[in-house]
């Protein structure tokens, strides 16, 4: 099988189902950003301060694939098997952040992102899905979307946020409050 099948050079992709829209589409830009996020996810994965996070990561970066074959899929089409999430999918980030926070200093102010270069990969990551979520938000706002994937994408921007600063501290690095200068 070939990877290139010329089929998009007019600006057009496929849907799972079938339908064609421009590469433009929203829902392209909401698929697109959440596979950009995948590979944000494993180079997050690949920071050997995350080792005994490995397969957590690995569990969020299919889950990734899960939502990419949600928001590929056109909508109302019944031929296409596609998989979904549960609630457990949501509840297993909340327990890892609840797991992670059990050993973090109390946040007392905003942090700047940074520290070490693996804190900064995190930190990237977490923007990105919040860009991922912005975006399919605006998707839904015209072709419904499923809400657990909203909601996955909410709580897994907050999970890196809770990684970055786990991290910070299993560096041994310094988390940088931001102080505004008033």
């Amino acid at each position: 099988m070939k990877v290139y099948t010329k089929t998009g050079d007019k600006g057009t992709t496929a849907l799972f189902g079938g339908s064609r829209v421009p590469k433009s589409h929203i829902r392209i830009e909401s698929y697109g950003t959440v596979d950009e996020l995948n590979s944000y996810v494993g180079l997050v994965r690949d920071q050997p301060v995350n080792n005994d996070r490995a397969e957590v990561l690995a569990a969020i970066q299919e889950k990734l694939f899960v939502i990419g074959s949600i928001l590929a899929t056109e909508p109302g089409n019944t031929k296409v098997k596609v998989p979904t999430l549960q609630e457990n999918d949501v509840k297993r980030l909340e327990t890892e952040m609840d797991r992670m926070d059990e050993h973090l200093p109390v946040m007392k102010n905003f942090v700047l992102p940074g520290g070490h270069q693996s804190v900064s990969f995190c930190h990237i990551t977490r923007c990105v899905c919040r860009r991922a979520e912005r975006l399919v938000i605006q998707l839904n706002e015209s072709e419904p979307v499923d809400p657990l994937v909203i909601q996955y994408l909410n709580r897994l921007s907050d999970y890196f946020f809770v990684l970055a600063r786990m991290m910070v501290q299993e560096l041994n690095v310094k988390e940088t409050p931001w102080l505004p200068q008033l």
